[in-house]
């Protein structure tokens, strides 16, 4: 069975980390808060960790456990929509997340409450408007970049 993260979406998780998850409150209204602990645990699950989320984290085990995580290059303006499962985790799951975030991310894990999977069971590009009148991604980038006063380092 194919992985449903393939290689440029863990690109680009992994070079973004901030991912906007969006989560469905008890009363159906959606509730979307940014995670910049967003990363690709394996090749079908995203995770982040519950530090200050929470509504997510609520709305998660209030039983409604679809989410959908955007992780989008805004200097590039693509990227990808991830739609699944989300499941809180403490105990054993926990602490070998809390030592992966720790060991691969030199991250401070001392105000975790807890960590999040998703089972990623839909992935889809994003792609920015901009790039309706056929400009490239090199042009695109370079208008992001100008419009930020940014400069390419390298």
């Amino acid at each position: 069975m194919r992985p449903v993260i393939d290689d440029d979406m863990k690109r680009v998780v992994q070079g973004q980390r901030l991912g906007y998850v969006a989560s469905v409150c008890p009363d159906g209204t959606p509730n979307l808060s940014p995670k910049g602990t967003t990363a690709v645990w394996d090749d079908d699950h995203l995770v982040f960790l519950d530090i200050a989320s929470p509504g997510t984290v609520t709305n998660i085990e209030a039983g409604n456990p679809v989410v959908e995580v955007n992780v989008v290059d805004p200097i590039r303006r693509k990227g990808y929509r991830f739609k699944g499962r989300a499941e809180v985790h403490g105990g054993r799951r926990f602490d070998e997340i809390l030592r992966w975030y720790a060991t691969e991310r030199g991250s401070d894990t001392s105000r975790v409450k807890s960590v999040v999977l998703v089972r990623v069971e839909q992935a889809a590009s994003l792609v920015s408007p901009a790039y309706a009148d056929g400009s490239s991604e090199a042009t695109i980038e370079q208008r992001s970049l100008d419009m930020y006063g940014l400069m390419r380092t390298r």
